[in-house]
């Protein structure tokens, strides 16, 4: 590590802990030379490797921006599409992997978009699962709803209470 004031190609660390839960390590380094202190901040990198084959760094806001495209027109704010995006890169994250697929990313944004918006999963399903027809859509649809129970109908009368047995 090579010294910010100086130069000089090699520290001394200070002080090592860790810091956002793990994910992280913060050290405290002194330069032999100069003997003035710096910190420095470790992750570990996380990489995806693309259909393509290529591999990049995991990225957040790319996560963010795909969702936000899906989301277009919805009810839902900023804020709820950075926790989605806590929400993945901790899932990821938490698989211990130094290497993920765009299929793996894919699958950890799902769940908690399902949560968040179900028009904006179903957008962003039928782009990441490649839905080729009609059939596609109404079999996830269908699922849904398998998930939720049914909305009350607000023009039905409500149901009368059987009298309690003595």
């Amino acid at each position: 590590m090579h010294c910010p004031f100086c130069r000089h190609p090699d520290s001394r660390v200070v002080d090592s802990r860790t810091t956002d839960d793990g994910a992280a390590i913060r050290r405290r380094r002194q330069c032999p030379e100069c003997n003035r202190r710096f910190t420095t901040v470790e992750t570990a990198a996380l990489m995806v490797i693309k259909r393509s084959g290529v591999t990049e760094p995991f990225s957040r806001d790319k996560v963010i921006s795909g969702v936000r495209k899906a989301c277009q027109g919805r009810p839902v704010t900023e804020d709820a599409l950075a926790q989605l995006g806590q929400r993945v890169e901790e899932a990821v994250r938490l698989t211990g992997s130094a290497e993920l697929s765009t299929h793996d990313v894919g699958l950890a944004i799902l769940g908690p978009l399902k949560e968040l918006d179900v028009v904006a999963y179903l957008r962003f399903a039928s782009v990441y699962q490649a839905y080729e027809s009609l059939e596609d859509f109404e079999a996830a649809i269908a699922e849904l709803r398998g998930d939720r129970p049914p909305a009350a109908d607000p023009d039905a009368e409500a149901p009368v209470p059987a009298p309690a047995a003595r």
